[in-house]
Formats: structure tokens, C-alpha cells, sequence
């Protein structure tokens, strides 16, 4: 199946603050786990997330790294709004800084992580060298990154089955939101191939579920 692409930006304010109160705890616990599991030595220093949206991720990474002060970069104002709301009920503003900024951003580039993590941004990118070149100018020599997106079903049949079985209960805005970024989503083939093309040998791209694709490595 082709690949869609869908908008870049989620800055519609409806759709936003209908995905900022979505119940997304099993898939961005997973991420952080997933970070854990791989990275066993990390511990403590600055983080970067790419397409942070409403901070979910951020906040629970920030609780899992009592020692991270992380970055979260996205373009929507929308969502950036919600996770500045998010991130000073959660006490964690001393920590958690959001920043407005469109990949590529030559005023990033100029800052060094000692990791970078994203999640559910790939899909979004017509151009998803942008990300890759990103990680290759803000990551310290050695840290860790790592990226969990959706993967693309091989059909719309396929494509609709992922969508009832696990979107069939939320909003409608919600649902056809989901359906569209799966249809926008890349295949594990077509993530090496960027991966290569970034000069970025040794990561690995793994599927991790049957919606999810994990892509992790150090710099």
C-alpha cells in the first residue's frame, strides 16, 4: 500500500485538546520502558524530545529520570499550549522546557543532547531526512536515540482493522486522526533506507507491535 502523507502540524485547537485528554498511558509508558530496557546506563543529563506534542512522554520520562532536564521541540502551538498547562500541573517546570520550532531548525542545531528520543513524529514528515539530520546535529558523540512511531499496514483493509480494534471507542476526530497517520506511516524498509541515507549504520528498526515500529541506536 502507497503511502498517504498526512498535515505536519497538529494545530487545530479542537483536535488538539481532544489528543491532550486521550488516555495514551499504555503506549508512552511503553516508550520509556523500551528506553530503559536499551539504554540501562543512562541516568541523568539533557534530553531533547522531537514532535513532544502535549508533553505526555516528556512529563513521564522526567519522573522516570529524576536527573533529566529535557528539552520538547514541536511546531503546533496548539499542542505546545496544552503541554505548558500539563507540565506546571505536573510540578515539573524547573525541568521540562517546551519550544515552538519547525524541522530543520538551524537554532537547534547549535544545542547538544545527551540523548534524543520522538515519538509519532516520523509519520508527519513528508521528508523525514529532517528528523534523521536532526538527531545527527543535536546528539552528543555516544547518546542514546530513540524513536517509536507507527508502521503502515499493507492494506486498507488492514488499516481499518488496526482502527476498530483500537480507536473504535475514542472521538471521531480521534479515530479518523489514527486511521489517517497509519495510512502517513512508513514501512520498516523504508525506515532503513532513510537510516542509511543519514549515515546512521548502526541503528536498528524493529516492529515492536502490530501498529509500532521502535528505531534506536547511539550516535
Amino acid at each position: 500500500m502507497q503511502r498517504i502523507p498526512e498535515p505536519d502540524l497538529m494545530n487545530d485547537s479542537e483536535q488538539a485538546e481532544v489528543y491532550a485528554q486521550a488516555d495514551f498511558s499504555e503506549p508512552h509508558d511503553a516508550f520509556v520502558a523500551h528506553f530503559r530496557r536499551l539504554f540501562r546506563e543512562f541516568g541523568a543529563g539533557r534530553v531533547l524530545d522531537l514532535g513532544c506534542g502535549a508533553a505526555d512522554i516528556g512529563i513521564r520520562f522526567c519522573r522516570a529520570y529524576p536527573d533529566v532536564h529535557l528539552t520538547g521541540v514541536d511546531g503546533a502551538a496548539a499542542m505546545l499550549h496544552l503541554g505548558m498547562v500539563a507540565v506546571r500541573t505536573a510540578g515539573l517546570a524547573e525541568r521540562l522546557t517546551l519550544m515552538q520550532c519547525y524541522l530543520p531548525d538551524a537554532a537547534l542545531a547549535t544545542f547538544r543532547f545527551d540523548a534524543v528520543i520522538s515519538n509519532s513524529l516520523l509519520h508527519h514528515l513528508d521528508d523525514p531526512a529532517v528528523l534523521w539530520e536532526t538527531v545527527r546535529q543535536t546528539a552528543q558523540p555516544g547518546a542514546p536515540v530513540l524513536v517509536m512511531d507507527l508502521m503502515r499496514p499493507t492494506s486498507f483493509a488492514e488499516a481499518g482493522m488496526l482502527t476498530e480494534r483500537y480507536a473504535a471507542d475514542a472521538p471521531p476526530v480521534l479515530r479518523q486522526d489514527f486511521h489517517n497517520s497509519l495510512l502517513a506511516a512508513y514501512r520498516p524498509e523504508e525506515v532503513r533506507a532513510q537510516l542509511h541515507a543519514a549515515d546512521l549504520f548502526g541503528f536498528r528498526v524493529e516492529a515492536v507491535s502490530d501498529r509500532h515500529l521502535l528505531i534506536w541506536g547511539t550516535v
